[in-house]
């Protein structure tokens, strides 16, 4: 299952590297183009204040401010793990459903892949939910439409 799990990581990862500045979204696997009026994003504004909240305290350090990510993310370091990705919606954040973003904040990376620490047991349920929602409202409509489209519509 690990090395399944690493093996789609690697996958993920290969593809984003051939991307360039901007993505032909519906070129990547699984996610479908864009047709119709765009969804509206429509957050609860507290909780988007609480997930900057938490952002700002526990994830700023790595992804930088207002999720920009570090630069030359797609290349690995000298210890062959790839630094911190965007999550403003120009990196591959928003090619996963929710429970995927949370698990991933839940267990952080593989520890081949990447240095996300696991934060189960250091935040709470709601202080991830709180985050994630955050990290949504950074998304541009194209990419929050596609990503709706591709994954909460479905469920």
């Amino acid at each position: 299952m690990f090395k399944c799990n690493l093996w789609v990581y690697g996958l993920i990862i290969i593809t984003l590297s051939a991307c360039k500045e901007k993505p032909n979204f519906s070129s990547l696997p699984g996610i479908t183009g864009n047709s119709g009026a765009l969804i509206t994003q429509n957050f609860d504004s507290a909780q988007i204040k609480r997930g900057e909240v938490v952002y700002l305290d526990n994830c700023v350090g790595c992804h930088g401010p207002n999720g920009a990510g570090t630069p030359d993310w797609r290349k690995p370091n000298a210890d062959g793990k790839y630094p911190p990705p965007p999550l403003d919606g120009t990196a591959h954040a928003w090619h996963h459903p929710t429970d995927v973003l949370k698990k991933t904040i839940l267990r952080g990376t593989p520890q081949e892949i990447g240095s996300m620490p696991a934060w189960e047991g250091k935040l709470t349920d709601q202080q991830i939910d709180d985050v994630i929602v955050w990290i949504k409202s950074l998304w541009p409509a194209e990419i929050y439409d596609l990503w709706y489209k591709n994954f909460e519509s479905k469920q």
